[in-house]
């Protein structure tokens, strides 16, 4: 067998037990959308099988007893603003991170680098934000959220903004242009990539996260969706139709997101590896 073919052969095994694996997930999907359709006493077979019925009116059920409006509102409300303010807060620290290099920008990158392995404290944090007088609002939610991804929108912003060149930022401060300037005019154009990778990372991240809303916030009337999943199940334990349905719901936005925004999310990745 030639080399050409052993590494054809090698590429096709590798494809084959992708898929097999890629099953793993597929399965679990498909059972959980055909089980949305059936009723509820079909759906506790548990089998990959087509609803003898489609029924369709589970997910207007879902939807009227669930609060999805209210709560899909509420969770664009908190992905968004938190995406936006962890873009601006984490690119505009990268720069100086990345610009001055000093000890104490050195501890600070590590200090931020210790952000993505240490864990967080629920009750500090509850402490905290109710000696700030936030506790139980969606405020707090946000900044909680912004908080959590710094270290890793840190460390994205960090490794681009070091492989572009410093001759630009000397041009530009020769034109008369300060810190904040530069920063505006010649940093934040070229981060468009890394800026659309953290909005997506820090949407699906937030979006999917059930802890920091339970622990959080306090009326019903804030809840997000996933938390509504959570609170639908206590009730309708025994409906799964109507839960599947519910997580189905809960489950477009990122997977629509994913879709239409994954090569976004290679790019930024890679953007500071291959520039420059």
């Amino acid at each position: 067998m030639s080399y050409v073919q052993k590494i054809k052969l090698r590429n096709t095994v590798v494809e084959i037990l992708l898929i097999l694996l890629s099953l793993i997930i597929i399965l679990p999907l498909l059972l959980m959308i055909f089980g949305s359709f059936m009723n509820s006493t079909e759906v506790l077979r548990f089998s990959l099988r087509l609803p003898e019925k489609w029924l369709f009116s589970n997910y207007l059920t879902v939807y009227e007893v669930g609060g999805l409006g209210r709560a899909f509102m509420n969770g664009i409300l908190i992905t968004g603003v938190s995406s936006i303010v962890n873009i601006l807060t984490s690119s505009a620290a990268s720069f100086i991170l990345a610009r001055r290099e000093t000890k104490w920008s050195s501890f600070l990158y590590l200090f931020f680098f210790m952000g993505l392995i240490a864990p967080m404290s629920i009750i500090t944090t509850i402490r905290i934000v109710q000696w700030m007088g936030f506790y139980g609002s969606i405020t707090s939610v946000i900044f909680i959220y912004s908080a959590l991804n710094t270290a890793f929108s840190v460390f994205l912003y960090s490794g681009f903004i070091r492989s572009i060149p410093r001759a630009l930022d000397e041009v530009a401060f020769l034109e008369g242009a300060g810190t904040i300037g530069i920063f505006l005019r010649i940093i934040t154009p070229l981060i468009i990539p890394v800026n659309a990778t953290v909005a997506i990372m820090v949407f699906m991240s937030v979006w999917n996260d059930i802890t920091i809303p339970l622990y959080f916030l306090t009326d019903s009337s804030t809840w997000t969706m996933p938390l509504s999943v959570y609170n639908f199940y206590g009730r309708y334990s025994r409906d799964w139709n109507l839960i599947f349905a519910d997580l189905v719901m809960t489950s477009i936005p990122v997977l629509i997101l994913y879709i239409f925004a994954q090569k976004y999310i290679v790019s930024g990745l890679t953007a500071g590896a291959v520039k420059g």
